[in-house]
């Protein structure tokens, strides 16, 4: 059982995905996708497999979106891959791929859908949110 996820360090969202899925007691397949970005049919597949619009899976937040004028209606699909490719930090974050499923994980708990083992134990956020209780089970919000 393979859980690959394409990571950024720098980014708390991906960081709290990541400690997500070892505390199912799973260590997963790091890709740092901003040294080693996927070329443009890997990127294709990951948002086709996660149902997502490429729209969806751009990242437009502390990115060169508007400096390379992607929020022109007139972009195609494919210039705005090609842009994500040459650009990888327009790749929103964090994709995850199980034997479940392909996710797009923000906020972080979407990995909990396509996670094929259950939670070990607590968990809380880096911005303190608890997600997770002692008994390995969501926290209900609201």
């Amino acid at each position: 059982m393979t859980v690959t996820i394409y990571h950024n360090p720098d980014c708390g969202t991906s960081r709290n995905t990541l400690a997500l899925i070892r505390n199912a007691g799973i260590e997963p397949v790091v890709i740092e996708y901003l040294k080693h970005p996927p070329d443009q049919a890997k990127l294709v597949d990951l948002i086709v497999r996660a149902g997502l619009s490429v729209h969806d899976a751009i990242r437009q937040k502390g990115t060169p979106y508007l400096e390379l004028g992607l929020d022109s209606p007139t972009k195609t699909k494919v210039e705005l891959l090609d842009a994500m490719v040459a650009h990888p930090i327009l790749i929103n974050r964090p994709f995850v791929v199980t034997p479940l499923g392909v996710r797009l994980c923000r906020p972080s708990e979407l990995v909990l859908d396509i996670l094929p083992q259950p939670q070990r134990g607590a968990f809380t956020k880096e911005d303190g949110e608890r997600v997770i209780d002692e008994n390995g089970e969501r926290v209900k919000h609201g």
